[in-house]
């Protein structure tokens, strides 16, 4: 399991005109089953995503696709974490 970040940069004026993209690019992350939580960072701040069943090579390699990163509007981090104890509901994330 991941949990990515996108913080934003100095360049975060860009973001309105690259939303379209970026909005495409988390759709397509739900849609192919890897994304399955997207959200904002209060205050303002960015974004954050857990994503699941993806290695990190290939979830490294999605993440520089994103028209956010690519234009330098937001600065991504991957945390990888493995789940040791779950509630119930969260089980598939232990396979």
């Amino acid at each position: 399991m991941f949990v990515v970040t996108l913080k934003f940069s100095a360049n975060k004026a860009k973001a309105p005109a690259l939303m379209e993209g970026h909005n495409a690019w988390i759709k397509r992350g739900f849609d192919e089953g890897i994304f399955f939580l997207s959200g904002s960072i209060q205050p303002s701040a960015g974004g954050a995503v857990l994503a699941h069943d993806i290695s990190r090579p290939d979830l490294e390699t999605r993440v520089q696709e994103d028209p956010f990163v690519v234009e330098d509007v937001v600065t991504a981090d991957i945390l990888e974490i493995t789940p040791g104890r779950t509630d119930e509901r969260l089980a598939f994330l232990k396979a």
